[in-house]
């Protein structure tokens, strides 16, 4: 069950409280830098999370300013599409609302409020992998500040390489099912407040863990891509 901090109380309460009812993820990105862009890929993990626990979600997005520029630089990220809303006022009887909103910033008072803390522009990340980018924006919680350097971004690479490459390789192997050890600490850890980097720290001992075979490797390195949405498999058939 997916719970998350609401930053007006300090407490977490569940992300989707009915079964099977509809939990709207409305994301406030007013203007087009990448402390907006890190807030809309905070709104896109959880409804990928609450997604994958089978909740039905309704994405959207509010802002005035450079929307068209932050759409595109949301896509380039991996960030699924937003509907466009600019009153939500009369909802579709959603049994949750979750905003999502910068550090600081206003949002409406129904609801709960996720915060994402500001990332200082990355001037070095100019040229960058989108990819990479959103895995090392992935790699602090969200309400941690953030400065991305030449040497984050360089890491950050050097991994989302790596790791297509194994899972490339892994996936020649028989397959064999994700663990359920792994598959439970995977979920643990995305569904408390969406601990994407614990995410990722799971990946990292699965990625050499003696004794398992390649193939499941492979099967929890695709099952985690459904929520980081790193294109994990994308070099899937390309020359050894």
């Amino acid at each position: 069950m997916l719970r998350i901090i609401d930053t007006r109380t300090g407490e977490p309460v569940v992300a989707a409280p009915a079964r099977r009812g509809l939990t709207r993820v409305q994301a406030h990105a007013s203007g087009f830098d990448i402390t907006n862009l890190r807030v809309l890929l905070v709104a896109d993990l959880l409804v990928r999370a609450l997604e994958l626990g089978g909740t039905p979600v309704w994405a959207l997005m509010t802002g005035e300013r450079q929307q068209a520029e932050l759409r595109a630089g949301a896509a380039s990220l991996g960030i699924r599409p937003f509907e466009d809303s600019r009153d939500v006022s009369a909802g579709l009887g959603e049994a949750q609302v979750v905003h999502v909103v910068g550090e600081g910033r206003t949002a409406p008072s129904e609801g709960v409020r996720v915060a994402v803390a500001p990332v200082h522009e990355p001037h070095t990340a100019t040229g960058t992998d989108p990819s990479a980018l959103r895995l090392a924006l992935l790699a602090r919680h969200r309400d941690e500040p953030l400065r991305l350097d030449t040497e984050e971004l360089g890491e950050a690479h050097r991994t989302l390489v790596r790791w297509r490459h194994a899972v490339a390789v892994w996936a020649r192997q028989p397959s064999r099912p994700v663990p359920d050890e792994v598959r439970g600490q995977l979920r643990t850890a995305w569904e408390d407040d969406l601990d994407a980097p614990g995410v990722l720290r799971v990946l990292r001992r699965v990625e050499t863990e003696p004794g398992l075979p390649d193939g499941a490797r492979f099967e929890t390195y695709a099952y985690a891509d459904r929520l980081l949405g790193l294109e994990l498999t994308r070099d899937l058939g390309a020359p050894a």
